[in-house]
């Protein structure tokens, strides 16, 4: 099966159709998006076609990435250009010496086959079921797959690998990375504009041209490097830039059985299948600093020698107080977003929109949340990407750091006196309060959008954030942390004994609306009377 021309990825059409496709009729524009039946395969898939049109069919310039994106290219010439990397797509081969797509070089005969169910990142561990804890994530679930659903599953564990135990190796990026993708204004469109959007001309990212036979690009075409021993590490200059979508930290070999069979993925009829594979620990070990072109790092600019950070998924997902960072590049906090968004940012928003007025495109943000070996969650967002001048985006970022910094502290307030409501010691409390960060981020998402249309409005005196809208933005963290307060410690309370302590905590609440510092503060930054702490004598 090889993943470049034979048909095995399920898509969508706009009227709602799904067909089964090879690879190169991507660039039909009645497609509207993949159609595989998880979240992180959905993700990987687009990862995946980036990273082989991105290897196999480059545009020079930005002037070949434009006519692309605006007509997508004849089905010969996208077939002649997959031509040149049919070697290194092979899942499975009749020759037992050929290289296997994301699998190890060598079989793995000595090393003993597990259930394929293990390659799910949120399947129980091999101690989970010795224990018999698997109680919310159950064993079991998936005996049999077929070699479609095996193929991006396996590239998922490989781009998403989290720490595995002794030897298992984390991902290029660190064990379940952030992914940011530019999507278009238009949510009908195709989806070779989707995909297209994410691949950099050679102008925009130059490297050398590749050996598409070499491990240097492609791991899997030759033994892999292990990591027993000290100074087997692989940096960045080891490899060849397009390596970086196509890391493969774990050591594996699908076990291929034929017979009828019902995929436990996608509920498809297939002859061939997979229930089991092998894996070995001590595969390529990625260290030093990337800069892998779909997602966002982190430097400390204190410490330039130190090495950058990729962004992981965390509890509470991505919300608004992710945006600035993950769309802006911010020296001054070390914040760098992912390749694709900064070109999107310093051109192609003007090439592909002409700064149409209300038009933008959109952050697509996904990842797994991870705690070590545990997938906690998985997280999707999307988040509009405004087409901004530089001169803008400089001006804005200071005003954008204030009104998410001046949330922060509004909710830092608001989860300490529902604590302090709850508890008559909140402080000795332990547990898990992410719940009211997310509703509070989440209910607090349109004020927040509105807030930074206001400061991009033609008609805003010239102010980049005028005294009304500031007032806005104050009255709606206001009214959400009161309201939060109130659903959570006062609605439906029928207990007389602590009513004293929670009107106590609501009242320091408003009170901190009213008088607090930061409050204070942020009225006098954006000129606003400081007697204004109601809708009432706003409106007024």
């Amino acid at each position: 099966m090889n993943l470049l021309f034979d048909p095995w990825i399920p898509v969508r059409s706009h009227n709602g159709e799904q067909q089964i496709i090879c690879f190169n009729q991507l660039t039909d524009t009645n497609i509207a998006d993949f159609a595989f039946p998880r979240a992180d395969f959905q993700g990987a898939a687009y990862q995946f076609a980036i990273g082989v049109m991105q290897t196999l069919f480059a545009p020079q310039n930005e002037e070949q990435w434009l006519l692309s994106y605006q007509q997508a290219p004849d089905l010969p010439l996208l077939t002649s250009a997959l031509e040149k990397g049919r070697h290194a797509f092979e899942l499975i081969s009749d020759n037992a010496k050929a290289a296997r797509f994301m699998q190890d070089y060598d079989a793995l005969e000595q090393a003993e086959a597990g259930p394929i169910a293990g390659l799910l990142i949120e399947a129980p561990g091999g101690n989970t079921l010795k224990l018999n804890t698997d109680h919310f994530v159950k064993r079991g679930l998936y005996n049999q797959i077929s070699l479609p659903m095996a193929a991006i599953a396996l590239f998922t564990l490989q781009i998403n690998a989290p720490s595995g135990g002794q030897g298992h190796r984390t991902g290029l990026r660190g064990g379940g990375p952030l992914t940011t993708l530019v999507l278009p204004h238009d949510a009908t469109a195709s989806l070779w504009q989707k995909l297209w959007l994410n691949v950099l001309s050679r102008e925009q990212f130059s490297y050398n041209e590749p050996d598409l036979h070499s491990t240097a690009v492609f791991p899997w075409l030759g033994p892999t490097k292990e990591s027993k021993q000290k100074g087997t590490e692989v940096y960045a200059k080891d490899v060849h830039p397009l390596h970086m979508y196509w890391a493969m930290p774990r050591r594996i070999r699908l076990e291929v059985q034929q017979g009828d069979a019902v995929c436990d993925l996608n509920g498809s009829h297939c002859q061939q299948f997979v229930s089991s594979y092998r894996t070995q620990n001590y595969g390529y070990n990625y260290s030093g600093s990337w800069w892998h072109p779909l997602t966002h790092y982190r430097i400390n600019p204190k410490k330039p020698d130190e090495d950058n950070l990729s962004t992981k998924g965390q509890p509470g997902g991505v919300s608004y107080k992710h945006w600035q960072a993950l769309t802006m590049l911010d020296e001054e906090e070390g914040n760098i977003p992912a390749k694709v968004v900064s070109i999107y940012n310093l051109g192609r928003s003007r090439l592909i929109s002409g700064r149409r007025k209300g038009e933008y495109q959109r952050l697509w943000a996904f990842g797994y949340d991870m705690d070590n070996m545990k997938a906690r969650g998985w997280y999707s967002s999307e988040l509009p990407l405004f087409n901004l001048t530089t001169n803008q985006r400089e001006t804005l970022l200071k005003h954008i750091k204030i009104v998410q910094q001046f949330a922060a502290e509004a909710l830092w307030q608001c989860r300490t006196q529902i604590k302090s409501a709850w508890f008559s010691h909140p402080s000795d409390v332990k547990g898990d309060t992410s719940f009211i960060d997310l509703q509070f981020w989440q209910r607090t998402e349109q004020a927040f959008y509105h807030t930074i249309a206001t400061m991009l409005a033609d008609d805003n005196s010239g102010e980049p954030l005028p005294p009304e809208a500031a007032l806005r933005w104050l009255l709606a963290l206001k009214h959400t942390a009161t309201d939060i307060f109130d659903e959570l410690v006062l609605s439906g309370n029928d207990s007389h004994k602590h009513m004293a302590r929670f009107i106590q905590s609501r009242r320091a609440l408003t009170g901190w609306f009213a008088n607090g510092k930061a409050v204070k503060s942020y009225k006098q930054f954006y000129h606003i009377p400081t007697a204004v702490d109601t809708e009432q004598e706003a409106l007024a």
